[in-house]
């Protein structure tokens, strides 16, 4: 992954760190709801800590509000959907305004991300060190905003070979692009986007029917063929020819 000046610059650490300590007087109100809200709706911690891999492939564990029934020495799907996991009476609400990333503050002023980056993959799904600090947010992360709600129209057992087969090489592919030419307005516009809940909607879901079209005879993709609704096929197929406006392309 080639990094822009701006993504590997000391400015864009100094601009995290600034960013989320201005940010705090507004940010500690809604963090002690949320709090609040999984304490008094399920039995459990109130963090959910997880290891996560970082900067040069360094380990950390990043910090989130529990969304998910707490069973103790029982792990959870590493891919997660709207149908496969058990959420807390809150979970569905944090997930969907993205209340539960909100504690992630803490792992940018630590220094184990930044606000705007790929987003940190479980060691399971990494494939190379990044070279650049993973984000709260990003582009792949605004494109697949809704990644949970299309994941879960595929079939159970089809969900991991899609998964490797075509989501992680599409966000790969976003992240990279964006990274090598990102600035300091571009990811000033990403964050307000992430504040103001601009996601890519329904952008996911094209891509993913347009990595079939674009590739239908490759052979991992055919053994994690799912079945997706019928979706306008015209969309589908400009993003499989072309890039986007935000220079989408799907590998």
């Amino acid at each position: 992954m080639n990094l822009s000046p701006w993504s590997r610059s000391a400015a864009k650490r100094l601009f995290d760190c600034v960013s989320v300590l201005l940010a705090l007087p507004l940010l500690i109100p809604v963090m002690l709801f949320a709090a609040l809200l999984v304490r008094l709706t399920s039995r459990g911690p109130v963090l959910f800590l997880q290891e996560r891999v970082g900067q040069f492939g360094r380990r950390f564990t990043i910090l989130k509000f529990r969304t998910m029934i707490h069973v103790p020495d029982q792990a959870h799907h590493p891919i997660t959907t709207s149908e496969n996991q058990r959420f807390t009476p809150a979970g569905p609400f944090l997930r969907r305004w993205k209340l539960d990333e909100l504690p992630q503050i803490l792992n940018v002023l630590l220094g184990h991300m930044s606000l705007v980056g790929p987003r940190p993959k479980l060691p399971e799904h990494v494939v190379f060190d990044p070279p650049c600090r993973p984000g709260i947010t990003g582009m792949a992360t605004n494109i697949f905003a809704n990644e949970e709600a299309v994941l879960a129209y595929l079939p159970k057992e089809k969900l991991d070979a899609f998964y490797h087969a075509v989501v992680l090489p599409a966000k790969r592919r976003l992240d990279a692009e964006y990274m090598s030419r990102a600035t300091f307005l571009s990811d000033f516009r990403l964050l307000i986007n992430a504040v103001l809940r601009r996601w890519g909607t329904g952008l996911d879901m094209y891509i993913l029917q347009a990595a079939f079209e674009a590739d239908p005879d490759r052979e991992s993709l055919k053994a994690a063929q799912p079945s997706f609704p019928v979706m306008h096929r015209p969309a589908a197929a400009a993003i499989a020819r072309s890039a986007s406006e935000e220079q989408i392309a799907v590998s």
